[in-house]
Protein backbone atom coordinates (compact mmCIF):
# COMPACT_ATOMS: atom_id res chain seq x y z
CA UNK A 1 0.00 0.00 0.00
CA UNK A 2 2.82 2.40 0.93
CA UNK A 3 4.59 1.57 -2.33
CA UNK A 4 1.47 2.47 -4.32
CA UNK A 5 1.20 5.86 -2.62
CA UNK A 6 4.85 6.57 -3.26
CA UNK A 7 4.40 5.67 -6.92
CA UNK A 8 1.51 8.13 -7.27
CA UNK A 9 3.59 10.87 -5.73
CA UNK A 10 6.44 10.24 -8.14
CA UNK A 11 4.32 10.20 -11.33
CA UNK A 12 3.47 13.85 -12.31
CA UNK A 13 -0.01 14.65 -13.59
CA UNK A 14 0.26 16.16 -17.05
CA UNK A 15 -2.50 18.46 -18.37
CA UNK A 16 -2.97 18.46 -22.13
CA UNK A 17 -3.56 22.17 -22.69
CA UNK A 18 -4.14 21.70 -26.38
CA UNK A 19 -7.03 19.34 -25.63
CA UNK A 20 -8.48 21.72 -23.03
CA UNK A 21 -8.26 24.60 -25.48
CA UNK A 22 -9.96 22.53 -28.17
CA UNK A 23 -12.75 21.53 -25.80
CA UNK A 24 -13.26 25.15 -24.69
CA UNK A 25 -13.34 26.27 -28.31
CA UNK A 26 -15.89 23.59 -29.12
CA UNK A 27 -18.05 24.59 -26.13
CA UNK A 28 -17.80 28.24 -27.11
CA UNK A 29 -18.78 27.45 -30.71
CA UNK A 30 -21.77 25.41 -29.52
CA UNK A 31 -22.85 28.23 -27.19
CA UNK A 32 -22.47 30.73 -29.99
CA UNK A 33 -24.39 28.62 -32.51
CA UNK A 34 -27.23 27.39 -30.31
CA UNK A 35 -27.62 30.20 -27.78
CA UNK A 36 -26.03 33.55 -28.67
CA UNK A 37 -26.83 33.71 -32.38
CA UNK A 38 -30.50 32.63 -31.95
CA UNK A 39 -30.89 35.14 -29.10
CA UNK A 40 -29.49 38.02 -31.15
CA UNK A 41 -31.52 36.95 -34.19
CA UNK A 42 -34.68 36.87 -32.04
CA UNK A 43 -33.89 40.36 -30.74
CA UNK A 44 -33.47 41.61 -34.30
CA UNK A 45 -36.77 40.04 -35.41
CA UNK A 46 -38.67 41.45 -32.43
CA UNK A 47 -37.07 44.83 -32.98
CA UNK A 48 -38.03 44.83 -36.65
CA UNK A 49 -41.61 43.91 -35.73
CA UNK A 50 -41.87 46.71 -33.16
CA UNK A 51 -40.24 49.16 -35.56
CA UNK A 52 -42.92 48.39 -38.14
CA UNK A 53 -45.60 48.89 -35.46
CA UNK A 54 -44.16 52.30 -34.67
CA UNK A 55 -43.94 53.17 -38.38
CA UNK A 56 -47.62 52.33 -38.94
CA UNK A 57 -48.60 54.37 -35.90
CA UNK A 58 -46.61 57.40 -37.10
CA UNK A 59 -48.09 57.19 -40.61
CA UNK A 60 -51.63 56.87 -39.21
CA UNK A 61 -51.16 59.86 -36.89
CA UNK A 62 -49.72 61.99 -39.71
CA UNK A 63 -52.56 61.00 -42.07
CA UNK A 64 -55.22 61.90 -39.48
CA UNK A 65 -53.69 65.29 -38.70
CA UNK A 66 -53.18 66.32 -42.30
CA UNK A 67 -56.67 65.14 -43.26
CA UNK A 68 -58.16 67.15 -40.41
CA UNK A 69 -56.20 70.18 -41.51
CA UNK A 70 -57.26 69.76 -45.14
CA UNK A 71 -60.96 69.44 -44.25
CA UNK A 72 -60.95 72.14 -41.59
CA UNK A 73 -61.67 69.83 -38.65
CA UNK A 74 -60.98 72.26 -35.85
CA UNK A 75 -62.23 71.64 -32.28
CA UNK A 76 -64.74 74.47 -32.69
CA UNK A 77 -66.29 72.64 -35.65
CA UNK A 78 -66.48 69.26 -33.91
CA UNK A 79 -67.94 70.52 -30.65
CA UNK A 80 -70.27 73.31 -29.61
CA UNK A 81 -68.37 76.43 -28.77
CA UNK A 82 -69.31 80.04 -28.18
CA UNK A 83 -68.22 82.94 -25.98
CA UNK A 84 -69.79 83.07 -22.52
CA UNK A 85 -71.68 86.37 -22.34
CA UNK A 86 -68.74 88.26 -23.80
CA UNK A 87 -70.23 91.59 -22.81
CA UNK A 88 -70.14 90.59 -19.16
CA UNK A 89 -66.36 90.46 -19.33
CA UNK A 90 -66.04 94.23 -19.41
CA UNK A 91 -68.80 95.22 -16.99
CA UNK A 92 -68.40 96.29 -13.44
CA UNK A 93 -65.35 98.34 -12.46
CA UNK A 94 -62.24 96.90 -14.00
CA UNK A 95 -59.03 97.35 -12.06
CA UNK A 96 -56.19 98.25 -14.43
CA UNK A 97 -53.55 98.66 -11.75
CA UNK A 98 -50.06 97.70 -12.92
CA UNK A 99 -51.43 97.19 -16.41
CA UNK A 100 -53.36 94.07 -15.38
CA UNK A 101 -57.09 94.01 -16.03
CA UNK A 102 -58.94 92.29 -13.17
CA UNK A 103 -62.48 91.70 -14.37
CA UNK A 104 -64.97 92.89 -11.81
CA UNK A 105 -68.18 91.29 -10.60
CA UNK A 106 -70.59 92.97 -12.98
CA UNK A 107 -74.26 92.22 -13.33
CA UNK A 108 -73.60 89.68 -16.05
CA UNK A 109 -70.95 87.65 -14.24
CA UNK A 110 -73.51 85.05 -13.19
CA UNK A 111 -73.34 83.64 -16.71
CA UNK A 112 -69.78 82.55 -15.98
CA UNK A 113 -69.18 79.29 -14.11
CA UNK A 114 -66.93 79.39 -11.05
CA UNK A 115 -63.43 78.26 -12.02
CA UNK A 116 -60.70 77.08 -9.67
CA UNK A 117 -57.12 77.74 -10.81
CA UNK A 118 -54.62 75.43 -9.11
CA UNK A 119 -50.85 76.05 -9.04
CA UNK A 120 -48.90 73.31 -7.23
CA UNK A 121 -45.41 74.39 -6.12
CA UNK A 122 -42.32 72.89 -4.51
CA UNK A 123 -39.36 75.18 -3.74
CA UNK A 124 -40.04 77.22 -6.90
CA UNK A 125 -37.94 80.24 -5.97
CA UNK A 126 -37.05 81.09 -9.58
CA UNK A 127 -40.52 81.02 -11.13
CA UNK A 128 -43.19 81.51 -8.45
CA UNK A 129 -43.81 85.18 -9.30
CA UNK A 130 -44.31 84.54 -12.99
CA UNK A 131 -46.86 81.75 -12.56
CA UNK A 132 -48.85 83.53 -9.83
CA UNK A 133 -48.83 86.79 -11.78
CA UNK A 134 -50.02 85.08 -14.98
CA UNK A 135 -52.85 83.31 -13.12
CA UNK A 136 -53.98 86.55 -11.48
CA UNK A 137 -54.05 88.24 -14.91
CA UNK A 138 -56.57 85.76 -16.36
CA UNK A 139 -59.64 87.47 -17.80
CA UNK A 140 -62.60 86.16 -15.81
CA UNK A 141 -65.05 87.80 -13.42
CA UNK A 142 -63.28 88.16 -10.09
CA UNK A 143 -66.22 86.72 -8.15
CA UNK A 144 -66.26 83.62 -10.41
CA UNK A 145 -62.62 82.59 -10.09
CA UNK A 146 -60.56 81.23 -7.20
CA UNK A 147 -56.77 80.93 -7.49
CA UNK A 148 -55.30 78.26 -5.26
CA UNK A 149 -51.54 78.13 -4.68
CA UNK A 150 -50.63 74.69 -3.27
CA UNK A 151 -47.23 75.18 -1.69
CA UNK A 152 -45.38 72.01 -0.68
CA UNK A 153 -42.08 73.85 -0.28
CA UNK A 154 -39.70 72.54 2.35
CA UNK A 155 -37.55 75.68 2.27
CA UNK A 156 -38.92 78.23 4.76
CA UNK A 157 -37.50 81.18 2.79
CA UNK A 158 -39.26 80.12 -0.40
CA UNK A 159 -42.43 79.43 1.56
CA UNK A 160 -42.42 82.97 2.95
CA UNK A 161 -41.76 84.48 -0.48
CA UNK A 162 -44.67 82.60 -2.06
CA UNK A 163 -46.98 83.50 0.82
CA UNK A 164 -46.01 87.17 0.57
CA UNK A 165 -46.69 87.15 -3.19
CA UNK A 166 -50.14 85.67 -2.63
CA UNK A 167 -50.94 88.25 0.02
CA UNK A 168 -49.84 91.01 -2.35
CA UNK A 169 -52.27 89.90 -5.02
CA UNK A 170 -55.00 89.37 -2.46
CA UNK A 171 -54.54 92.98 -1.45
CA UNK A 172 -55.35 93.96 -5.03
CA UNK A 173 -58.71 92.24 -4.83
CA UNK A 174 -57.78 88.90 -6.40
CA UNK A 175 -59.48 85.87 -4.82
CA UNK A 176 -56.28 83.92 -4.17
CA UNK A 177 -55.75 81.27 -1.49
CA UNK A 178 -52.39 80.13 -0.17
CA UNK A 179 -52.58 76.50 0.97
CA UNK A 180 -49.95 74.37 2.72
CA UNK A 181 -50.10 70.93 4.28
CA UNK A 182 -48.15 69.14 6.97
CA UNK A 183 -46.47 66.56 4.71
CA UNK A 184 -45.76 65.79 1.07
CA UNK A 185 -47.68 62.52 0.93
CA UNK A 186 -48.58 61.71 -2.64
CA UNK A 187 -46.40 64.56 -3.96
CA UNK A 188 -48.26 66.55 -6.62
CA UNK A 189 -51.30 64.24 -6.65
CA UNK A 190 -51.58 64.54 -2.89
CA UNK A 191 -51.44 68.33 -3.02
CA UNK A 192 -54.08 68.53 -5.79
CA UNK A 193 -56.32 66.07 -3.97
CA UNK A 194 -56.17 67.98 -0.71
CA UNK A 195 -56.73 71.25 -2.54
CA UNK A 196 -60.06 69.96 -3.85
CA UNK A 197 -61.21 69.20 -0.29
CA UNK A 198 -61.40 72.86 0.70
CA UNK A 199 -64.91 74.13 1.45
CA UNK A 200 -64.77 77.00 -1.04
CA UNK A 201 -64.07 74.54 -3.89
CA UNK A 202 -67.62 73.15 -3.66
CA UNK A 203 -68.88 76.14 -5.64
CA UNK A 204 -66.41 75.52 -8.50
CA UNK A 205 -67.43 73.59 -11.62
CA UNK A 206 -64.13 73.57 -13.50
CA UNK A 207 -60.49 73.53 -12.56
CA UNK A 208 -57.57 74.95 -14.57
CA UNK A 209 -54.14 73.54 -13.68
CA UNK A 210 -50.75 75.13 -14.22
CA UNK A 211 -47.34 73.97 -13.05
CA UNK A 212 -45.19 76.61 -11.40
CA UNK A 213 -43.30 77.58 -14.58
CA UNK A 214 -46.38 77.92 -16.82
CA UNK A 215 -47.62 81.32 -17.99
CA UNK A 216 -51.11 81.25 -19.57
CA UNK A 217 -52.25 84.12 -21.74
CA UNK A 218 -54.92 86.33 -20.21
CA UNK A 219 -57.68 84.91 -22.49
CA UNK A 220 -56.89 81.27 -21.62
CA UNK A 221 -60.14 80.61 -19.74
CA UNK A 222 -62.25 82.50 -22.28
CA UNK A 223 -60.98 80.17 -25.04
CA UNK A 224 -61.12 76.85 -23.18
CA UNK A 225 -63.96 76.84 -20.65
CA UNK A 226 -66.71 77.27 -23.32
CA UNK A 227 -65.96 73.74 -24.57
CA UNK A 228 -66.87 72.40 -21.14
CA UNK A 229 -69.88 74.69 -20.69
CA UNK A 230 -71.51 73.80 -24.02
CA UNK A 231 -70.55 70.09 -24.13
CA UNK A 232 -71.51 68.20 -20.95
CA UNK A 233 -69.78 65.01 -22.14
CA UNK A 234 -66.31 66.66 -22.28
CA UNK A 235 -64.16 66.16 -19.17
CA UNK A 236 -60.88 67.76 -20.23
CA UNK A 237 -59.65 70.56 -22.47
CA UNK A 238 -55.90 70.27 -23.05
CA UNK A 239 -53.90 73.10 -24.60
CA UNK A 240 -50.48 73.17 -26.19
CA UNK A 241 -47.20 74.03 -24.53
CA UNK A 242 -44.83 76.60 -25.97
CA UNK A 243 -41.34 77.12 -24.63
CA UNK A 244 -39.77 80.36 -23.49
CA UNK A 245 -36.21 78.98 -23.44
CA UNK A 246 -36.16 76.61 -26.42
CA UNK A 247 -33.21 78.49 -27.96
CA UNK A 248 -31.07 78.37 -24.83
CA UNK A 249 -29.00 75.33 -25.91
CA UNK A 250 -29.13 72.20 -28.04
CA UNK A 251 -30.71 70.25 -25.19
CA UNK A 252 -33.73 72.55 -25.09
CA UNK A 253 -33.99 72.54 -28.90
CA UNK A 254 -34.12 68.74 -28.91
CA UNK A 255 -36.83 68.78 -26.25
CA UNK A 256 -38.83 71.29 -28.24
CA UNK A 257 -38.67 69.05 -31.32
CA UNK A 258 -39.92 66.02 -29.38
CA UNK A 259 -42.70 67.87 -27.58
CA UNK A 260 -43.84 69.76 -30.69
CA UNK A 261 -44.43 66.43 -32.41
CA UNK A 262 -46.24 65.11 -29.35
CA UNK A 263 -48.65 68.04 -29.25
CA UNK A 264 -49.10 68.77 -32.95
CA UNK A 265 -49.61 65.15 -33.98
CA UNK A 266 -50.09 62.65 -31.15
CA UNK A 267 -52.43 64.76 -29.02
CA UNK A 268 -54.25 66.11 -32.06
CA UNK A 269 -54.85 62.65 -33.56
CA UNK A 270 -56.00 61.23 -30.23
CA UNK A 271 -58.48 64.04 -29.84
CA UNK A 272 -59.85 63.70 -33.38
CA UNK A 273 -60.14 59.92 -33.64
CA UNK A 274 -60.70 58.67 -30.10
CA UNK A 275 -61.59 61.80 -28.09
CA UNK A 276 -58.85 60.56 -25.76
CA UNK A 277 -55.20 61.33 -25.06
CA UNK A 278 -52.98 61.49 -22.02
CA UNK A 279 -53.45 64.57 -19.87
CA UNK A 280 -50.15 66.46 -19.76
CA UNK A 281 -50.55 67.41 -16.11
CA UNK A 282 -50.72 71.15 -16.73
CA UNK A 283 -52.17 73.78 -19.09
CA UNK A 284 -55.52 72.00 -19.09
CA UNK A 285 -59.04 72.55 -17.75
CA UNK A 286 -60.98 69.72 -16.07
CA UNK A 287 -64.63 69.29 -15.19
CA UNK A 288 -64.53 68.70 -11.44
CA UNK A 289 -67.48 66.29 -11.56
CA UNK A 290 -65.50 64.10 -13.99
CA UNK A 291 -62.54 64.00 -11.60
CA UNK A 292 -64.85 62.96 -8.76
CA UNK A 293 -66.59 60.45 -11.01
CA UNK A 294 -63.24 58.78 -11.71
CA UNK A 295 -62.35 58.55 -8.02
CA UNK A 296 -60.18 61.66 -7.73
CA UNK A 297 -56.41 61.92 -7.79
CA UNK A 298 -54.34 58.77 -7.18
CA UNK A 299 -50.71 58.73 -6.06
CA UNK A 300 -49.95 55.10 -6.92
CA UNK A 301 -47.62 56.14 -9.79
CA UNK A 302 -45.51 59.16 -10.74
CA UNK A 303 -47.91 59.99 -13.61
CA UNK A 304 -50.99 60.98 -11.65
CA UNK A 305 -52.17 63.00 -14.67
CA UNK A 306 -52.20 60.00 -17.01
CA UNK A 307 -53.75 57.82 -14.31
CA UNK A 308 -56.68 60.22 -13.95
CA UNK A 309 -57.06 60.56 -17.72
CA UNK A 310 -57.27 56.78 -18.29
CA UNK A 311 -59.75 56.23 -15.44
CA UNK A 312 -61.91 59.08 -16.71
CA UNK A 313 -61.85 57.80 -20.30
CA UNK A 314 -62.93 54.34 -19.12
CA UNK A 315 -66.11 55.95 -17.80
CA UNK A 316 -66.98 57.30 -21.25
CA UNK A 317 -65.89 60.93 -20.84
CA UNK A 318 -64.42 62.77 -23.84
CA UNK A 319 -61.28 64.89 -24.14
CA UNK A 320 -60.57 67.70 -26.58
CA UNK A 321 -57.18 69.12 -27.54
CA UNK A 322 -57.08 72.80 -28.53
CA UNK A 323 -53.72 73.38 -30.19
CA UNK A 324 -54.46 77.00 -31.03
CA UNK A 325 -54.22 77.91 -27.34
CA UNK A 326 -50.57 77.92 -26.25
CA UNK A 327 -49.17 78.26 -22.74
CA UNK A 328 -45.58 79.33 -22.13
CA UNK A 329 -43.36 77.10 -20.01
CA UNK A 330 -39.73 76.41 -19.23
CA UNK A 331 -37.76 73.40 -20.47
CA UNK A 332 -35.08 71.86 -18.25
CA UNK A 333 -31.76 73.13 -19.55
CA UNK A 334 -29.43 70.92 -17.50
CA UNK A 335 -28.93 67.31 -18.47
CA UNK A 336 -29.35 66.10 -14.90
CA UNK A 337 -32.79 67.72 -14.57
CA UNK A 338 -33.86 66.40 -17.97
CA UNK A 339 -32.71 62.88 -17.08
CA UNK A 340 -34.77 62.89 -13.88
CA UNK A 341 -37.78 64.14 -15.82
CA UNK A 342 -37.44 61.43 -18.46
CA UNK A 343 -37.15 58.74 -15.79
CA UNK A 344 -40.49 59.86 -14.35
CA UNK A 345 -42.14 60.16 -17.75
CA UNK A 346 -40.97 56.68 -18.83
CA UNK A 347 -41.28 54.75 -15.57
CA UNK A 348 -44.72 56.07 -14.62
CA UNK A 349 -46.64 55.03 -17.78
CA UNK A 350 -45.11 51.54 -17.73
CA UNK A 351 -46.05 51.12 -14.08
CA UNK A 352 -49.55 52.45 -14.76
CA UNK A 353 -49.92 50.00 -17.66
CA UNK A 354 -49.09 47.13 -15.34
CA UNK A 355 -51.53 48.29 -12.67
CA UNK A 356 -54.43 49.11 -15.00
CA UNK A 357 -54.20 46.26 -17.52
CA UNK A 358 -56.87 44.11 -15.87
CA UNK A 359 -59.09 47.12 -15.10
CA UNK A 360 -59.10 48.11 -18.77
CA UNK A 361 -59.88 44.56 -19.91
CA UNK A 362 -62.74 44.18 -17.41
CA UNK A 363 -64.36 47.54 -18.13
CA UNK A 364 -67.71 47.03 -19.87
CA UNK A 365 -68.59 50.67 -20.40
CA UNK A 366 -66.07 51.18 -23.21
CA UNK A 367 -66.03 49.51 -26.61
CA UNK A 368 -63.60 46.85 -27.77
CA UNK A 369 -61.92 49.36 -30.11
CA UNK A 370 -61.41 51.85 -27.29
CA UNK A 371 -59.78 49.14 -25.19
CA UNK A 372 -57.61 48.13 -28.14
CA UNK A 373 -56.52 51.73 -28.63
CA UNK A 374 -55.69 52.13 -24.95
CA UNK A 375 -53.77 48.88 -24.58
CA UNK A 376 -52.07 48.60 -27.97
CA UNK A 377 -51.65 52.09 -29.39
CA UNK A 378 -51.53 54.31 -26.31
CA UNK A 379 -49.70 52.07 -23.85
CA UNK A 380 -47.82 49.29 -25.69
CA UNK A 381 -46.62 51.09 -28.81
CA UNK A 382 -46.40 54.61 -27.36
CA UNK A 383 -45.12 53.95 -23.83
CA UNK A 384 -43.44 50.52 -23.93
CA UNK A 385 -42.27 49.51 -27.42
CA UNK A 386 -41.06 52.99 -28.40
CA UNK A 387 -38.70 53.13 -25.41
CA UNK A 388 -37.58 49.50 -25.57
CA UNK A 389 -36.91 49.16 -29.30
CA UNK A 390 -34.89 52.36 -29.59
CA UNK A 391 -32.16 51.07 -27.30
CA UNK A 392 -32.42 47.34 -28.00
CA UNK A 393 -32.36 47.74 -31.79
CA UNK A 394 -30.30 50.84 -32.56
CA UNK A 395 -27.87 50.68 -29.63
CA UNK A 396 -27.50 46.92 -29.09
CA UNK A 397 -28.78 44.59 -31.82
CA UNK A 398 -27.32 46.50 -34.80
CA UNK A 399 -23.89 47.05 -33.17
CA UNK A 400 -23.64 43.45 -31.90
CA UNK A 401 -24.72 42.00 -35.26
CA UNK A 402 -21.32 42.91 -36.75
CA UNK A 403 -19.81 40.01 -34.78
CA UNK A 404 -22.17 37.47 -36.41
CA UNK A 405 -21.90 37.08 -40.20
CA UNK A 406 -24.94 34.78 -40.20
CA UNK A 407 -27.18 37.60 -38.93
CA UNK A 408 -28.16 39.83 -41.82
CA UNK A 409 -30.51 42.74 -41.10
CA UNK A 410 -32.54 43.74 -44.18
CA UNK A 411 -31.80 47.13 -45.67
CA UNK A 412 -35.38 48.29 -45.15
CA UNK A 413 -35.01 47.63 -41.42
CA UNK A 414 -31.72 49.50 -41.12
CA UNK A 415 -32.35 52.46 -43.45
CA UNK A 416 -35.82 52.88 -44.94
CA UNK A 417 -38.13 52.33 -41.97
CA UNK A 418 -36.05 54.35 -39.47
CA UNK A 419 -35.76 57.17 -42.01
CA UNK A 420 -39.52 57.36 -42.55
CA UNK A 421 -40.16 57.30 -38.79
CA UNK A 422 -37.66 60.12 -38.31
CA UNK A 423 -39.18 62.21 -41.08
CA UNK A 424 -42.67 61.75 -39.61
CA UNK A 425 -41.48 62.94 -36.20
CA UNK A 426 -39.58 65.84 -37.76
CA UNK A 427 -42.86 67.20 -39.17
CA UNK A 428 -43.58 68.65 -35.74
CA UNK A 429 -40.70 71.15 -36.03
CA UNK A 430 -39.98 72.04 -39.68
CA UNK A 431 -37.82 74.99 -38.63
CA UNK A 432 -35.45 72.60 -36.82
CA UNK A 433 -35.12 70.11 -39.68
CA UNK A 434 -31.39 70.81 -39.96
CA UNK A 435 -30.97 69.32 -36.47
CA UNK A 436 -32.76 66.05 -37.22
CA UNK A 437 -29.64 63.84 -37.33
CA UNK A 438 -28.29 65.25 -34.06
CA UNK A 439 -31.76 64.93 -32.52
CA UNK A 440 -32.01 61.25 -33.49
CA UNK A 441 -28.55 60.51 -32.07
CA UNK A 442 -29.48 62.29 -28.83
CA UNK A 443 -32.80 60.44 -28.63
CA UNK A 444 -30.97 57.13 -29.00
CA UNK A 445 -28.70 58.08 -26.10
CA UNK A 446 -31.69 58.97 -23.93
CA UNK A 447 -33.22 55.57 -24.74
CA UNK A 448 -30.67 54.10 -22.32
CA UNK A 449 -32.40 55.89 -19.45
CA UNK A 450 -35.89 55.38 -20.83
CA UNK A 451 -35.52 51.62 -21.16
CA UNK A 452 -34.16 51.38 -17.61
CA UNK A 453 -37.09 53.46 -16.37
CA UNK A 454 -39.60 51.40 -18.39
CA UNK A 455 -38.27 48.12 -16.98
CA UNK A 456 -38.34 49.65 -13.50
CA UNK A 457 -42.00 50.52 -13.99
CA UNK A 458 -42.96 47.12 -15.38
CA UNK A 459 -41.15 45.24 -12.60
CA UNK A 460 -42.21 47.66 -9.84
CA UNK A 461 -38.67 47.88 -8.48
CA UNK A 462 -36.98 50.27 -6.05
CA UNK A 463 -37.00 53.52 -8.07
CA UNK A 464 -40.55 53.09 -9.36
CA UNK A 465 -41.98 55.90 -7.23
CA UNK A 466 -38.94 58.17 -7.34
CA UNK A 467 -40.17 61.74 -7.70
CA UNK A 468 -37.68 64.51 -8.36
CA UNK A 469 -39.38 67.77 -9.31
CA UNK A 470 -37.89 69.17 -12.51
CA UNK A 471 -35.42 71.91 -11.61
CA UNK A 472 -36.19 75.37 -13.00
CA UNK A 473 -33.54 78.02 -13.52
CA UNK A 474 -35.94 80.91 -14.03
CA UNK A 475 -35.45 81.27 -17.79
CA UNK A 476 -39.06 82.40 -18.04
CA UNK A 477 -38.24 85.46 -15.95
CA UNK A 478 -35.38 86.40 -18.25
CA UNK A 479 -37.33 86.07 -21.49
CA UNK A 480 -40.76 87.47 -20.64
CA UNK A 481 -40.59 91.27 -20.39
CA UNK A 482 -44.38 91.38 -20.22
CA UNK A 483 -44.23 90.09 -16.68
CA UNK A 484 -41.75 92.73 -15.51
CA UNK A 485 -43.00 95.38 -13.14
CA UNK A 486 -45.73 93.17 -11.68
CA UNK A 487 -44.16 93.14 -8.25
CA UNK A 488 -43.16 95.78 -5.79
CA UNK A 489 -41.94 93.36 -3.15
CA UNK A 490 -38.21 93.26 -2.47
CA UNK A 491 -36.80 89.80 -3.04
CA UNK A 492 -34.06 88.83 -0.62
CA UNK A 493 -31.13 87.24 -2.40
CA UNK A 494 -30.71 84.04 -0.42
CA UNK A 495 -30.06 80.44 -1.31
CA UNK A 496 -32.48 77.58 -0.73
CA UNK A 497 -31.82 75.95 2.61
CA UNK A 498 -33.02 72.61 1.25
CA UNK A 499 -32.57 72.64 -2.54
CA UNK A 500 -34.29 69.94 -4.58
CA UNK A 501 -31.14 69.03 -6.46
CA UNK A 502 -28.12 69.88 -4.31
CA UNK A 503 -26.44 72.07 -6.89
CA UNK A 504 -24.98 74.69 -4.57
CA UNK A 505 -23.27 72.41 -2.09
CA UNK A 506 -19.53 72.43 -2.44
CA UNK A 507 -18.14 68.94 -1.96
CA UNK A 508 -15.52 66.65 -3.40
CA UNK A 509 -16.86 65.19 -6.65
CA UNK A 510 -16.08 61.58 -7.36
CA UNK A 511 -15.28 60.57 -10.92
CA UNK A 512 -18.42 58.44 -11.31
CA UNK A 513 -20.54 61.33 -10.01
CA UNK A 514 -18.95 63.92 -12.27
CA UNK A 515 -19.55 61.99 -15.49
CA UNK A 516 -22.30 59.74 -16.81
CA UNK A 517 -20.48 56.42 -16.70
CA UNK A 518 -23.25 54.35 -18.27
CA UNK A 519 -23.23 56.53 -21.41
CA UNK A 520 -19.42 56.38 -21.57
CA UNK A 521 -19.50 52.57 -21.30
CA UNK A 522 -22.18 52.11 -23.98
CA UNK A 523 -20.49 54.62 -26.28
CA UNK A 524 -17.14 52.84 -25.96
CA UNK A 525 -18.74 49.47 -26.75
CA UNK A 526 -20.49 50.84 -29.84
CA UNK A 527 -17.24 52.36 -31.12
CA UNK A 528 -15.50 48.99 -30.61
CA UNK A 529 -18.25 47.39 -32.70
CA UNK A 530 -17.62 50.01 -35.37
CA UNK A 531 -13.91 49.23 -35.39
CA UNK A 532 -14.64 45.51 -35.78
CA UNK A 533 -16.97 46.28 -38.68
CA UNK A 534 -14.23 48.27 -40.43
CA UNK A 535 -11.55 45.62 -39.91
CA UNK A 536 -13.44 42.33 -40.24
CA UNK A 537 -17.25 42.33 -40.68
CA UNK A 538 -17.42 44.79 -43.61
CA UNK A 539 -21.19 45.26 -43.15
CA UNK A 540 -21.01 49.00 -43.61
CA UNK A 541 -22.52 49.90 -40.25
CA UNK A 542 -19.36 51.60 -39.02
CA UNK A 543 -20.33 55.14 -40.03
CA UNK A 544 -23.49 55.00 -37.94
CA UNK A 545 -21.71 53.17 -35.10
CA UNK A 546 -18.90 55.71 -34.85
CA UNK A 547 -21.30 58.68 -34.87
CA UNK A 548 -23.69 57.10 -32.38
CA UNK A 549 -20.84 56.02 -30.11
CA UNK A 550 -19.44 59.53 -30.20
CA UNK A 551 -22.88 60.91 -29.24
CA UNK A 552 -22.90 58.66 -26.16
CA UNK A 553 -19.43 59.89 -25.20
CA UNK A 554 -20.34 63.57 -25.67
CA UNK A 555 -23.32 63.20 -23.34
CA UNK A 556 -21.37 60.93 -21.02
CA UNK A 557 -18.83 63.69 -20.45
CA UNK A 558 -21.64 66.26 -19.94
CA UNK A 559 -21.03 68.31 -23.09
CA UNK A 560 -24.71 69.10 -23.51
CA UNK A 561 -27.10 71.50 -21.86
CA UNK A 562 -26.19 74.27 -19.46
CA UNK A 563 -24.31 73.91 -16.23
CA UNK A 564 -26.04 74.91 -12.98
CA UNK A 565 -24.39 77.62 -10.90
CA UNK A 566 -21.93 76.41 -8.32
CA UNK A 567 -20.21 77.78 -5.28
CA UNK A 568 -16.62 78.81 -5.66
Amino acid sequence: MAATVGLREEVPVRLDWATVAAQCAWAGEQTRSFLVVPAVRLLVLLSLAMTVMILLEKLFVAAVCYAAKAFGHRPESRYKWGPIAASACKTGGDDEEDGIVVVGSGSGSGAFPVVLVQIPMYNEREVYKVSIGAACALEWPSDRMVIQVLDDSTDPVVKELVKTECQRWKGKGVNIRYEVRGNRKGYKAGALKQGLMRDYVRECKFIAMFDADFQPESDFLLRTVPFLVHNPDIALVQTRWKFVNSDKCLLTRFQEMSLDYHFKFEQEAGSIVYSFFGFNGTAGVWRISAINDAGGWEDRTTVEDMDLAVRTALLGWKFVYVGAVKVGSELPSTFKAYRFQQHRWSCGPANLFKKMLLDILRKKKVSFWSKLHLLYDFFFVGKIAAHMVTFIYYCFAIPVSVFFPEIQIPLWGVVYVPTVITLCKALGSPSSFHLVILWVLFDNVMSLHRIKATITGLLDTRRVNEWVVTEKLGDANKTEPAMEGLDDVQVIDVELSTPLVPKLEKRRTRLWDKYNCSEIFVGTCIIICGCYDVLYAKKGYYIYLFIQGLAFLVIGFEYIGTRPPSIE
